[in-house]
């Protein structure tokens, strides 16, 4: 989940020099009210993906490609056989490749809680390693997705005791339906901007871009600049008074979905908001393989461009791509939504145990 290209603010956790980390007593004492309202969220969520006859899986971590995104930054690993032989394996991203291979095999309704890792990611909503919450449905329109988010936020909310949910200073009302709002109209509304007619013409959104006040680079391609707009004039705004699904989105940020059947400008994906933080990412799956493979390697000359650096594409999953029903998925930020549920300020606040970070390290 988590759109390629978002940033991660650069807050530190509390050093571990200070007389009050995780595992102090008193510092426990405070986190540990939302400690356990994660845990009750946690098995009400099970409870009720059981009771519609999901399937709980779990993905493997060890992953021989960790996705193909080109902002996404991962960890990387040697995996050595009994014979000596290294191969380079990663940390999964994402439990994503792992599910589809299992929709392909023959599943039609899965869900998993998964612990997934991004390097380059620490701040007040970030982490290097965190819980995704990810499910498929076998056969239904990613609509049904916005429903099922509908029902987990309420759920969250209801187990936190909480009658909003809370970031800062912004609330969103949880057992309201979510807007549904066209990520077309979206910029009209927020930024003045109409995307669609500027698809194909760098120059143009970034025109327009600065017209809003957004400072644009000379290599910034039209991604780069629709992902600037969104995160600086349109986030802040959704998910106001109740849960926004940032829809149909255009066809150059479809990354793993398919391109809508009504109009083939935009992708069947959407994104949910609420407090203006990013929850989840959904697709109507794309089961082309030769497109995905397509988007892939673009993805990674992009990447290679910019960091140096590129992923190996997961062959056993675009093979797994073509035997893959029609189907809808959604991943959905687990720590991001116990935060907003219990109104903590930092996502570590509500993790048993938050990873350490090495600049906060204590002299030997």
């Amino acid at each position: 989940m988590f759109r390629a290209g978002e940033k991660a603010r650069p807050d530190r956790l509390p050093d571990l020099k200070s007389p009050s980390p995780f595992w102090s007593k008193d510092r426990h004492a405070d986190r540990r009210p939302r400690l356990l309202a994660r845990a009750r969220i946690v098995a009400a969520l099970r409870r009720h993906f059981e009771a519609q006859g999901f399937i709980e899986v779990e993905p493997a971590i060890l992953q021989a490609s960790p996705g193909a995104e080109t902002h996404l930054h991962a960890f990387s690993t040697g995996m050595i056989g009994p014979d000596g032989a290294a191969a380079r394996a990663y940390l999964h991203s994402s439990p994503e490749f792992a599910m589809k291979k299992l929709l392909a095999a023959g599943e039609t309704r899965i869900f998993a809680f998964s612990r997934v890792f991004r390097n380059r990611e620490r701040g007040a909503l970030h982490a290097p390693e965190f819980t995704m919450l990810e499910w498929y449905r076998a056969g239904v329109p990613y609509e049904v997705l916005m429903e099922d988010c509908a029902e987990i936020i309420a759920i969250a909310a209801g187990e936190a005791g909480a009658p909003s949910l809370r970031f800062r200073d912004k609330r969103a009302d949880p057992f309201v339906p979510p807007e549904r709002l066209a990520v077309q109209d979206a910029f009209l509304r927020h930024a003045g901007i109409d995307l669609f007619a500027t698809v194909g013409d760098r120059d143009r959104l970034a025109a327009q871009a600065v017209r809003t006040g957004i400072r644009i680079a000379p290599d910034d391609s039209w991604s780069d600049i629709f992902s600037r707009v969104l995160s600086e004039k349109v986030e802040p705004f959704l998910g106001l008074g109740r849960a926004t699904a940032l829809c149909e989105y255009p066809s150059e940020e479809a990354a793993l979905a398919r391109l809508s059947a009504r109009d083939r400008r935009v992708a069947d994906r959407f994104e949910l908001y609420a407090c203006g933080v990013e929850l989840a990412n959904a697709f109507g799956e794309l089961t082309d393989s030769a497109e995905q493979r397509r988007r892939f390697e673009e993805e990674m000359t992009l990447k290679q461009r910019i960091y140096g650096e590129a992923y190996p594409i997961d062959e056993d999953f675009l093979a797994a791509l073509d035997h893959m029903p029609a189907a809808s998925g959604a991943a959905l930020g687990l720590d991001r939504l116990v935060m907003l549920a219990c109104g903590a300020e930092r996502i570590e606040d509500v993790q048993w145990t938050p990873v350490f970070d090495p600049s906060c390290r204590a002299e030997p």
